[in-house]
């Protein structure tokens, strides 16, 4: 059987080393679960050198926390770029037989809180309404960043899980709201103060280091993770978007475009 010249030609030039690796061969297909901002940002930016090593990055958008690590855990998706250790450990005591693990640590989004009420953390007024995460480990996240600012006491300064049941001292008898992360800030402007996750700070364009009262500091646990599956975590593929995620690029991309609302762990 004879070859077209096209094909004889692509052969040839592929031996050489001079057909891009997609083109020669099947790129390796990853699809990662993604909120939007910073996460999906970050994924398109390293998507044309992924490309390039062969892997092609698909990236499913959420705008919530639990469908994400749903959809990796029923492995209907490869892995997911959003959540932080606490958030995992929580999401792991949820659901049996999780299989999810972190690759690698990414960057930190610093939480804060923000108000449309008051200028100054002294001028919350007393019996203010305080909204905050619902979910387990950003619901804690909250809990222990108000008792840094002196509004309130825990029993245990260093529990990650913390919740309303374990504030033992509530001086300006704050009135606690647990809402969905996501509607945090479409609700700011009817509560007197709200803790905001980064994420959704930056698409609902609020700055974290400029608009907020009180922001966490650099040594923030919560680092956020690419996480795999336990079955997928050691392939090529995953390997290579984990490199990517912490390359001096990405470094420099989380940088200049977050300028302090988001920062590099690695």
């Amino acid at each position: 059987m004879r070859l077209n010249v096209h094909l004889k030609s692509l052969l040839f030039a592929s031996a050489l080393g001079l057909v891009p690796f997609s083109a020669a061969h099947a790129a390796d297909k990853l699809t990662i679960a993604a909120t939007p901002v910073p996460h999906a940002e970050i994924l398109e930016f390293i998507k044309p050198q992924l490309a390039r090593q062969g892997v092609d990055l698909q990236v499913k958008v959420f705008t919530d926390y639990v469908q994400p690590a749903v959809q990796v855990n029923e492995k209907r998706l490869d892995g997911n770029f959003f959540l932080h250790q606490p958030y995992l450990d929580e999401f792991k005591k949820a659901h049996k037989n999780d299989i999810e693990v972190p690759v690698a640590k990414v960057h930190v989004e610093p939480f804060a809180g923000y108000s449309t009420k008051v200028k100054k953390l002294a001028d919350l007024p007393n019996g203010a309404t305080v909204a905050i995460p619902n979910d387990p480990s950003n619901s804690g996240r909250a809990l222990l960043l108000l008792e840094r600012q002196g509004l309130l006491k825990l029993k245990d300064s260093k529990n990650t899980s913390a919740t309303k049941k374990d504030i033992v001292s509530n001086p300006k008898d704050l009135k606690i709201r647990e809402l969905e992360a996501a509607t945090l800030p479409r609700v700011l402007n009817q509560v007197d103060l709200a803790l905001i996750n980064t994420n959704y700070a930056l698409e609902a364009k609020l700055n974290p280091v400029k608009d907020s009262l009180f922001i966490e500091d650099g040594n923030s646990p919560y680092a956020n993770l690419l996480v795999a599956r336990e079955d997928n975590k050691d392939s090529a593929a995953i390997k290579k978007l984990a490199a990517a995620l912490t390359s001096p690029e990405v470094k420099k991309f989380i940088e200049e475009k977050y300028k302090g609302a988001v920062v590099p762990a690695f």
